[in-house]
């Protein structure tokens, strides 16, 4: 790595974002998506497929890496609503 690790390498960006401004995050902040993905464990082709379009984030480690980058609501923050009750017979 290049210089001192900072908490925002390792940090996952705040909800809502698009591709378009969670690249802008990357530039303003000044990290590098390789850095970020690193990180946070994530494999770098993934974080830049993402951002690209040419992966939606529906399953597995897209999914987990579409959270992070606040293209997703992280569904452990979201409530869940209780499963529907079986009919009554």
């Amino acid at each position: 790595m290049n210089g001192p690790a900072t908490s925002l390498d390792s940090a996952p960006l705040p909800y809502p974002q698009t591709p378009t401004s969670a690249n802008a995050w990357f530039v303003s902040h000044g990290i590098c998506k390789s850095q970020w993905a690193r990180a946070l464990g994530f494999d770098r082709m993934t974080v830049v497929d993402l951002l690209r379009g040419r992966l939606k984030g529906h399953r597995g480690e897209a999914h987990h890496v579409a959270v992070a980058l606040g293209l997703k609501p992280n569904p452990a923050r979201t409530k869940s609503k209780p499963a529907v009750a079986a009919k009554a017979a």
